[in-house]
């Protein structure tokens, strides 16, 4: 295990929630007012958000030295890859659920800040099992085998956000509208308060990363156990997120084999986890870092080069702009790859 031993006073943890906040907060401002974000907007954003999750490793090298922002660099490169994942999913959601394209940012955002709150609480519960129970480093890295295992082989099974059992209970509990009021997530209804179509969308998304947040995290916590790099990490891959969606959205069905680089990569971790409980210890972090470029490097140029010339897209339009509040029945998803048993159905 990986174990980075190097004090962060509580000034500095509240120094960066504090810049994660006002990321949030200007991401918030910029699309107040709805508008459908265009590929040019997105990428835009996207180079921003990794600009600044690039620039907080050279914070760490000047702060702490090499070995710790090299560790930082390796698993803010996993989970932005690991991020891509989630990406195929929430374009599903959106589609099977005929989200319109202005109303989608806001479902995202939401759907960001809790993909960090679980984050966080998966990331200390992990790093303290890890730290006082050693036999859960086998468990987790069986876990992630496993994992990875389902990713490579179950290409092309079915979403069904509907059945999600999360969903399923919210209909159940909190009375709901089937259709789409504006950008609201709560209407009333001849004097009664419901849900609407999208605040249902938001719940599967939700679920869905609940599930992503469990591999994901276990994944990092397989380079280290430092809960300051782990966390940072993860906060600056998830923050991209929903610029990267807008990004790739349109370009889904070109990355044709990236769950195959993904899937290795689970099984890097997972093996890397268990051997750091044996005689053998500790991969090094430069070992880690170039088999984390290589494999993604390859998985997208291999998938690129492999759906040259086919279209992009992961369904036709189902929903533009404007007040769509006359959708009340989803359209049939198409089929999608999803990390291990994490099928929203």
């Amino acid at each position: 295990m990986n174990e980075l031993s190097f004090t962060v006073p509580l000034w500095v943890w509240a120094a960066v929630t504090l810049v994660i906040a006002v990321m949030l907060a200007v991401d918030l401002i910029a699309h107040r007012d709805n508008h459908v974000i265009g590929f040019k907007e997105a990428a835009v954003w996207s180079g921003i958000w990794i600009a600044i999750g690039l620039a907080f490793g050279l914070v760490l090298l000047v702060w702490q030295g090499g070995e710790v922002s090299s560790t930082y660099y390796a698993g803010y490169l996993i989970e932005k890859a690991l991020s891509i994942d989630n990406v195929f999913v929430f374009a599903l959601v959106f589609s099977f659920f005929a989200v319109p394209d202005a109303y989608q940012h806001k479902v995202l955002f939401w759907g960001v800040l809790g993909a960090l709150a679980a984050r966080l609480v998966f990331i200390f519960v992990g790093a303290e099992l890890l730290q006082l129970f050693f036999w859960t480093a086998y468990l987790f890295g069986a876990f992630l085998i496993w994992t990875g295992y389902r990713m490579a082989v179950s290409k092309d099974e079915e979403v069904h956000p509907d059945r999600n059992p999360v969903v399923r209970l919210v209909q159940k509990i909190v009375p709901t509208d089937a259709r789409f009021h504006g950008d609201r997530f709560f209407t009333r209804i001849n004097g009664r308060r419901v849900a609407t179509l999208l605040f249902v969308a938001l719940v599967a998304v939700e679920a869905t990363d609940l599930i992503f947040a469990v591999d994901s995290v276990a994944a990092i916590l397989a380079i280290t156990t430092n809960t300051f790099i782990v966390w940072t990490a993860n906060a600056f891959a998830v923050l991209g997120l929903r610029s990267l969606y807008f990004c790739l959205a349109g370009l889904l069905r070109r990355f044709a084999y990236l769950h195959y680089g993904l899937a290795v990569l689970l099984a890097f971790a997972g093996v890397k986890l268990i051997l750091s409980e044996t005689p053998v210890g500790k991969l090094p972090i430069p070992l880690t870092l170039g088999v984390i470029t290589v494999t993604i490097t390859v998985s997208i140029v291999w998938s690129l080069i492999a759906t040259r010339g086919q279209n992009t897209g992961i369904a036709p339009d189902t929903a533009k702009t404007g007040d769509p509040s006359s959708v009340s029945a989803p359209p049939q998803q198409p089929a999608a790859r999803h990390r291990g048993d994490e099928d929203v159905s």
